[in-house]
Formats: structure tokens, sequence, C-alpha cells
């Protein structure tokens, strides 16, 4: 029975020998019976992530949020002291905050889903002596596959034959050209992008075709060892995530403080012991800000929706924050700084100093060679351009390069025309052994002999070079000089391809001697024109931008170059330089903290690299495509999947999907991201310096043993109608034009800092001295010394604090001094629709009878409204002034 331990290193062994170690046949394949007897053994071949989440767990994802917990608390004490009004508006509370983050990430999830590709892929192998399609879940090692070009592989398999074979491995190694495919033995250290001979599961055949031998499945392909790892990494939580774990433990700390408090008070003065642990266990509760999960979840849901407009797709609502805390973003090249597609970048030609750009069509045309390099390009190809019609757009087809030329080719030349005019009678195809490629075509008076190559190669067979549109001899100084100008092509980046020609007039000639050189040309896989404005962006926002990819360092230094990164030699680490993360000097780690380009990376170091900087306190961000940038994505604090060129595999694993592959959504998001997190604190910031106000004038009455006091109900439906609308007003705050020209915040910055704590208390503190003022001047000033009654100060009690909250909100103002009228929180139309509301709502409370009874709210003349209106505006105005003064935020 054929074991996994059979099947080692296949790519060091002889196509024969594997054959005879996993007892197939190359001339029958399996057995219809053999098959489903290893299918059993080594299971589908299929790969499993893990990270597929089912609604239920987004459900209960819900509950368990600090907030949530801190809610559910809350109703519990209310319900247990038989506060049933409290507790059921709590629950009602919990109940919006669950039904909002529920809907907003299943319905990122059922996007998500629709973006991955649901067609089954097929492979075609060889069973029973007879090839036979069969879905690829099913193929087993042994298995003799046959591919073509435009076939996606469905195993690992070890080439048994090929024909001009070609492979796109973009999504598995980061590579960006194909991979020309042989079936020589290689050593044993050869790595994964240079197996020649392998072709891998997931990865798409451009050219040719071939046999091969299947030598793993499912998991135990590459593919499969990168799936494996992604399972094995825990993701991190969002830094969100993290503030509002410290933060709610700060809340709870400070509410079990006023509990205390209150509670001692009432026993200093001799109130029986059940009603003081009751009343203050019931008030704090109560005053605990029901309000904040709720408007934190719609901010953040408000958020998704504006990145989901802007081409971002988020998983879940706490990493919508996440990117505007960023400060390092790790990025890989092919598909996502660049197109993933080759073209023509320059040419060198006979005369030509250097090499030129073809978008200077004014050097180019005129010049004799380059209409000979046209010409050839044109005809020694075998691609089209299938241009299609205005219902119909077509697609070309062929290899990536030749593809390029055709399209190089088309500025200024009928491509069909040049091929009726020059019929193709022979062709010498490409091979890796060759490696150039010849065609012969008839003409009016002879034949003409279109090749192209590798320079080292295409070289050695012309005896002429194109001068002035004249054939000079090709001297051996003009022969090093044309190597040397294809190496200095080569360093900077560039695949390169030399063209030649020759007439003839026997069409039984050698196609491969004799030739007369016309040009070399330049290829690469062009920049997101996007790009260059996005990386600067992120530069003045203090953000880092590192290119980590799989291609070779050449094209990646060449690429760092057109979109501004630094490409110095001490700015690039080649893979192989990079030892595992635990044998890390702290030198090498500087070397790579300060490194702006890896180049030729595998998974395993992209995932050292993420952990390296998370080992910095930073926040990473990784963007990729390809299953390659998978284990990254998942480590990374926020991954960021490309959902056009994306693999299934990195959007699955991602925390966020860029619709539109455009590298500039994510600087566009980061400025959502630092509108959110900005936004949030102001209403945090809001809604507990209400709240304290609250408790501190529960605290002051207790204390001071003063004859009026504020019931749990009032000052529940307090926090209802003045915390929820204006702070929801606040999360819809425009932001400061200046947002992205400061340095992102420390990942370990709270929510709430030292300044914000401070602000909190004083503004609680004002609110307070004028809320409680305001009983004592409206009745020992305005009522002649009369001692206000409880229920009656109670009234005024509420009222007064109800308007000091509605306007408190008008001092959300931070950063940017630009006068209070002029501020962002001034000027934000919804911040006036919501004191409009509030002011409605809090006058319900006095015109609708149920609300009054239960309320316990009793009459009150216009003396009374004027005072709390005043005493309010005092509240606004004392606080305006110390922020004036610069004593608080």
């Amino acid at each position: 029975m054929v074991t996994i331990d059979d099947i080692k290193n296949p790519w060091t062994s002889t196509a024969a020998a594997l054959l005879d170690q996993l007892q197939s046949n190359a001339g029958s394949g399996l057995s219809s019976a053999e098959a489903a007897s290893r299918l059993t053994a080594f299971g589908h071949n299929t790969i499993h992530t893990g990270q597929s989440v089912s609604p239920l767990t987004i459900f209960v994802r819900q509950f368990v949020s600090p907030f949530a917990l801190l809610l559910a608390l809350a109703a519990a004490f209310s319900f247990f002291f038989e506060e049933w009004l409290d507790g059921i508006a709590i629950l009602l509370v919990l109940a919006l905050n669950t039904t909002v983050g529920f809907v907003m990430e299943f319905q990122a999830a059922r996007a998500i889903r629709a973006l991955k590709k649901m067609t089954a892929i097929h492979a075609r192998v060889l069973r029973n002596g007879s090839i036979i399609s069969i879905p690829a879940e099913q193929v087993v090692p042994g298995d003799i596959l046959f591919v073509e070009g435009g076939d996606m592989v469905g195993a690992d398999l070890r080439l048994i034959s090929c024909f001009q074979l070609q492979c796109d491995e973009s999504s598995l190694t980061g590579e960006s050209l194909p991979v020309e495919k042989d079936t020589e033995v290689l050593p044993l250290l050869t790595i994964v992008p240079d197996r020649t001979n392998m072709l891998f599961k997931g990865s798409f055949v451009t050219r040719g075709n071939g046999y091969g031998l299947a030598v793993q499945t499912g998991m135990s392909t590459e593919l499969g060892k990168i799936a494996g790892m992604i399972r094995q990494v825990q993701p991190e939580a969002s830094p969100l995530e993290k503030k509002l774990q410290a933060f709610s433990k700060k809340l709870v700390l400070i509410t079990l403080i006023l509990m205390a408090f209150i509670f001692l008070a009432g026993w200093l003065q001799g109130k029986p012991l059940f009603s003081i642990l009751q009343t203050s266990i019931a008030l704090s509760v109560a005053a605990i800000p029901e309000g904040l999960p709720v408007v934190a979840t719609m901010a953040l849901a408000l958020g998704m929706m504006r990145m989901a407009r802007q081409h971002i797709l988020a998983k879940r609502l706490s990493l919508v924050e996440t990117l505007g805390s960023t400060n390092v973003i790790c990025t890989d090249k092919t598909g996502t700084l660049t197109e993933n597609q080759m073209e023509v970048a320059c040419v060198q030609l006979p005369g030509m100093e250097a090499p030129t750009g073809i978008q200077h069509h004014s050097l180019l045309f005129p010049h004799p060679a380059y209409l000979q390099l046209q010409q050839i390009a044109v005809l020694c190809n075998t691609a089209s351009l299938d241009t299609g019609d205005a219902n119909s757009p077509g697609t070309p087809t062929g290899d990536p390069l030749e593809i390029s030329l055709l399209k190089m080719a088309s500025a200024n030349t009928d491509i069909r025309s040049l091929r009726h005019q020059y019929p193709k009678t022979d062709e010498i195809p490409f091979s890796s052994d060759l490696r150039v490629m010849a065609t012969l075509h008839k003409k009016e008076n002879g034949y003409y002999v279109a090749v192209k190559g590798a320079m080292e190669t295409l070289i050695n067979r012309c005896d002429t070079v194109l001068e002035d549109g004249t054939p000079e001899k090709l001297t051996p100084d003009r022969k090093n000089h044309w190597l040397k100008t294809a190496e200095k092509m080569a360093a900077s980046g560039l695949r390169t391809l030399a063209f030649a020609f020759k007439e003839s007039h026997d069409s039984s000639a050698d196609l491969l001697s004799g030739l007369t050189l016309a040009g070399i040309a330049g290829f690469l896989d062009p920049v997101r024109p996007e790009v260059v404005s996005a990386i600067s962006e992120c530069r003045s926002a203090g953000i880092r931008v590192v290119m980590v990819t799989g291609d070779h360092p050449a094209t990646a230094r060449e690429v760092a170059r057109q979109v501004g990164l630094p490409d110095s030699e001490q700015d690039i680490i080649h893979g192989d330089a990079m030892k595992p993360y635990a044998d890390l000097t702290i030198a090498e780690k500087e070397k790579w903290l300060h490194a702006t380009v890896f180049a030729r990376v595998t998974p395993e170091q992209k995932l050292d690299l993420v952990r390296l900087y998370q080992e910095q306190k930073m926040i990473v961000g990784m963007t990729g495509d390809g299953v390659n940038d998978a284990p990254a994505l998942t480590k990374a604090d926020i991954g960021i999947a490309m959902g056009r060129r994306g693999t299934q595999v990195a959007q699955e694993v991602a925390d966020m999907i860029l619709t539109d592959d455009a590298f500039s959504s994510i600087v566009s998001a980061i400025r959502q991201g630092r509108t959110i997190f900005t936004n949030i604190r102001r209403f945090v910031v809001y809604l507990l310096s209400g709240n304290l106000s609250e408790l501190v004038i529960i605290a002051t009455a207790s204390l001071l043993n003063l004859p009026f006091q504020l019931f749990p109900l009032q000052i529940l439906y307090i926090n209802l109608i003045t915390d929820v609308l204006p702070a929801l007003a606040l999360g819809m705050t425009k932001a400061s034009p200046f947002i992205m020209q400061r340095k992102p915040y420390a990942s370990q910055t709270p929510i709430i800092d030292r300044k914000r704590w401070i602000a909190i208390f004083t503004y609680a503190s004002i609110m307070t001295l004028t809320t409680i003022s305001a009983v004592y001047i409206n009745y020992y000033l305005l009522s002649s010394g009369t001692p206000p009654s409880t229920g009656h100060a109670n009234n005024m009690l509420f009222y007064t604090l109800a308007f000091a909250q509605v306007t408190h909100v008008l001092n959300m103002s931070f950063g940017v001094h630009t006068g209070f009228f002029k501020s962002s929180v001034f000027t934000n139309k919804y911040v006036w629709y919501a004191i409009i509301c509030c002011m409605a709502l809090t006058l319900v409370s006095w015109w609708v009878p149920i609300f009054r009874r239960a309320l316990n709210i009793s009459f009150m003349d216009w003396k009374d409204w004027i005072v709390a209106v005043i005493a309010a505006l005092c509240s606004l105005m004392l606080i305006q002034w110390a922020k004036r003064m610069r004593w608080i935020l």
C-alpha cells in the first residue's frame, strides 16, 4: 500500500522512479478500484483553512463584548432589586445593540461569500487507460493528470512530459512572471519558486501542455501547507477591542468606587442597611452609560458602510477603527502595487545610448530598427488580441509576454494585415534548451525570418546589427556591448527579449543563422497608477509602507523606485538572508525594522516579519492577494485581501477585502478609521461626563443629606434621551482636514487618556455645580427663602441636568481651535437635529401624563423652566471658558 512516506522531495527523483514508488503506470494510470482505495486512505483533495464563521458565531460574538456584558449585568441587578422598568429598558438597549452589530457583520459575511469562486474545479486524469474528467477533490497520489493552457492545476504534480509548458504561480510564490517548466531532476535544496519540474495545486497553466504525476494532494500540497500555517496562527484582537476592554475595566472600577461611596454616606446617616445597598447598587447600575454600546456599534456600522462605498469590505465592526491606528502596511507587490500583467516598458535600439520608453513615439517610430522590432514582435508570436466588439469585448489569449508585444505594436501597426501580408510557413517553437523562437514567413519576393529570444543565445546567431537602417558587421566589441546592455536592463528589474531577422530566397535555409540584430525589449509588470500618490499620503500620515514580495530583488528594487519607496541596497533584504525568527539577533531585527523592501521571501518569512513588527508594539496592516500571503494576513492586526485578483484562501482569512483591488482605497479607509477613532473619543467623553455628573449629584446629595435626590428611572430616562442621539451625531462629525498629517496613535493609546479623564471629571463637576445651584437659586432667591419640597426640588434637578447634558454636546470639539461657532461640532447639522429632538423628548416627560407618573414629575411654572435653561447655559459657558483658558481639553 502506498503511504505518504513514499512521496518525499519528488523534484529530486526521476519521473520513472516516482511512478515505480507510487505503483502507477504512465500509459494507463490508476485503475478505478485503486483510485477509490487511495481516496479512502489519503482523503479528499481539499484545502481547509478553518476560518469560516457561522451566523450563530456572529450572533454570539455580539454578547461577549465588554459593554454587552456590562449591560447584561446592569439588567440582572435591576431585576434582582425589582427595578422592572430599569431592567426592561436596559434589555431593550442591549437587544438594539446586538441586532445592529449582527446585521452589519452578517451582511458583510454574505458579501464575502459572494466574492468566492463558486465553480468546481475539474481535472483530466488517466484512469483505466483513458483520459476522463473528474472533480479535482477526487484526485489521489499516483494519478496521471493532463494539463494545458487555461487549466487550473488540481494537485502537486511531478512532470512526466511537457511541451512548451508555462505556469503562472504568482498566487503561490509571488513570482510575477510565468515559469517555464521541464522534467529535469533538481537538487534537494531547490526552493519552491525554482522547482521547474513541478506543478503546484492552485497555479494556472498559461501555455503548452504536459502530463504530471500527482505526488501530493489536499493539505499535503504546498497550498495545503500554507493553509495549515493559517490554522496555527491565532488572529490578534483588534486594537479597538483591546482598548474597549481596558476602558470597560476602568469604568467598572469607577462605578464600584462610587457605589461604595454612596453606601458609606447612607450608612453614616443611619439609613437601613438593605435600603442603602439597594439604592446604591440600583443608582450606580442606572448611571452606567447604557447608550455607549449602541452608539459605538452604530458609529462603527456607519464607518463600515462608508468604507463599503469606498470599495472596502470589513468583516467585523471593531476592525473599522484599526486601519486608523495602523502605522505599518506590509504590501505585496504583484497585483497590489502592480497590475499583475506584463507590458513592454522600454526598448534598446542600435545607435541609442540608453533604453527608451515606448511612450516616446517621436523618438522610436521613425527608427528603422524599431519598425523591424515591431514586425518581428507581431510575426514571431502565437498570441492573439481578440478585441471583440462593443457588445462582447474579447480577451487576449496566449503568453503574457507575447500579448504585451502585440499591444505595443498595435499602437501603429495593423496586426491582422501584417500577418496576412506575411503568412507563416514554418516555426521553431521556444524551448528551455534552445531559448529562442523563430518563424518563417512568405513575402512577395522570397521569405522573411523573425526570431526572438534570450540575448546571450540570440547574439551568437547574429552576424550583423541594424545601424541606421543598414546591416553592419557585429564585431566582438559590439557583441560585448549588447550583452552588457541586456545585463543592465535585467539588473534594473526588467525581463529582456532580443529580436533579430533576416531575408532569404530559400525556404529550406537554416532559420537560426546569419541573423541581423534589431534590438532588445524590456518587460515590466506596470505599477498601478494611483499607488504613487497613495504611498506619498501614507508617508505624510506617518505610516510606513513596506514591500514584501516573492519576486526577484532587481524587480522589487525597480518597483520600489517607481512607487517612491527607498531602494538602496541597505533598504532591501533578500529572503535567502532572512533567518528564522527565533534565531534573529538584535542587530538583525533592527535591520529588518529599517528595511523597506523584502524580496524573494517565503510565507514563513512574511509571518516572521509581521511578528517582529507586532513585538515592537506596531499595528500592522498586511495586504495581499495570493495564497502565499494568507498566513501573514491572518497574523496581522488587519489583513487586507484583493477582491478581484485575490485568491479564495486570501479572502477567507483576511479581515478586510478591497473590492476594487486599489491600494489608494486603503488610504481612504485609513482616513475613515482615524475619523471614527476621533469621533469615538468625542462621544465617550460626552457620555461619561454626563453619566458621571449624575453619580456626583447622587453622591453629593447623599453626603450632604440634601432633601432631594434623583430617582433611578429618571437617570435612565436622561441617559436614553440625551445619550444616544447626541452621541450618534458626534459619530458623524466630519474629519479634520489635517487628520492625515499626524502620526498614528501608539497601539497602547487608550480611548480615554489622562487629559480626557481630567476633562471628564471637570465637565461633570461643572454640570453638578450648576445643576444643584439651580435648585437653591430657584427656591431661596425666587421663592423668598422657602425651603424646597422634595418632589419639586427633584423635578428641578431632573430638568436642569437634562438640559445641561443636551447642550453639553457642543463642548465636544477637541484639537484644532477654530473658535466655538466654527468648530466641527457646532457646524455639524446632525448635532443640531439631535439637540432639537432631545429637547422635545425631555418636554414629552412633562406633557404626557403616563411619563409624568412614571418619572414622579409634579408642577413646574415658567420661572422654574427659565432657571433650568439658564443654569444649563451657564454650564456650557463655564466649560467653554475653561477650554479657552486651556485648563482642560
